[in-house]
């Protein structure tokens, strides 16, 4: 028996992605720091948060993950994944092309349609598999409209694709497992702010106390919408996660093409109506869909167990 369309895994999916997307203003306001350095700092403090809030929790599955030779495996492939998809979106907020990432983050969701359907062996309906040609008929467009390759944009979807799938195959305890990913990249990040420190290049302390605010505040900013995206999408298909990720992508083009003044051309309007057709076909699919995510049956109901009502698939 199918189980009931879980109204708190899509809530906490589509939250994270919100969060995402207005992000952008905060990063924003550290581009004065090198990208590894706000990589550090997202780190450093990332697992001061993340300590903080398993301590009051008295939690400690996280010394089983790194005791288990194939848990503490798969938890470096995922801190890799996070921290290459952090440090690549940092970069690309600092220099200026926030619309090539917003792209990256279009073409993540098809990513991770693909390793539904390929390695997680999830079905979509004849409905949802028109959304899918629409929004990649969007991405393929914007890529080719683009005017060169961008390695932005898909060195953030497959990161963070791969980032997605894995967490959703592994079914790691959320906590947890962004702890152990922050412990993985703390030496990295110890290191290299020594580095700096010793030649004078880090900017913790040493230009205002806001900018000091906004590198401690890293740490928060990037695990909250971590914890809700890790949480909802062990929850909910990932063919699912894959179509509400393009919420964050939208707002961070906005943000850029509105506020930051960054260009928007014509192509790259065409690759959006294209692909929020399809977002909005997706979404009334799940709508057309949710009566049928219980499944009844009269041995449920009275007893007998001779009939059982199914509602048709589109």
């Amino acid at each position: 028996m199918e189980s009931k369309l879980d109204i708190r895994g899509y809530a906490l999916v589509f939250s994270s992605y919100v969060m995402w997307g207005l992000l952008t203003f905060y990063w924003k306001q550290l581009t004065m720091l090198l990208p590894f350095e706000v990589l550090s700092t997202r780190i450093i403090f990332s697992f001061v948060t993340m300590g903080l809030v398993l301590m009051w929790k008295k939690n400690r599955l996280f010394i089983s993950y790194l005791t288990q030779p194939n848990k503490r495996k798969i938890l470096i492939l995922t801190s890799i994944l996070i921290m290459a998809n952090w440090v690549i979106y940092i970069y690309a907020v600092s220099s200026d092309q926030i619309v090539q990432a917003s792209l990256g983050y279009y073409i993540n969701p098809l990513v991770s349609i693909l390793l539904g359907l390929l390695l997680l062996k999830e079905r979509i309906t004849r409905l949802q598999m028109i959304a899918v040609g629409f929004a990649l008929a969007g991405v393929l467009y914007m890529t080719f409209g683009y005017g060169r390759f961008p390695w932005i944009s898909i060195a953030v979807a497959m990161s963070f694709g791969f980032y997605g799938y894995t967490k959703k195959k592994e079914s790691l305890d959320t906590l947890n497992s962004l702890f152990v990913e922050m412990m993985m990249g703390l030496p990295f990040a110890l290191v290299y702010i020594t580095w700096l420190n010793s030649n004078g290049g880090s900017h913790f302390l040493t230009v205002s106390a806001w900018v000091t605010f906004l590198m401690c505040l890293s740490g928060v900013v990037s695990i909250v919408p971590l914890l809700c995206f890790t949480e909802g999408a062990k929850r909910i298909p990932l063919s699912s996660v894959g179509f509400l990720q393009y919420i964050a992508p939208t707002l961070m083009l906005l943000i850029g093409v509105l506020v930051y003044d960054e260009p928007f051309t014509s192509e790259q309007l065409f690759s959006f109506i294209l692909i929020w057709i399809g977002l909005s076909l997706y979404t009334f699919s799940l709508i057309r869909t949710k009566p049928r995510m219980i499944i009844k049956t009269n041995e449920e109901v009275d007893g007998q167990n001779d009939k059982q009502w199914w509602l048709k698939s589109f």
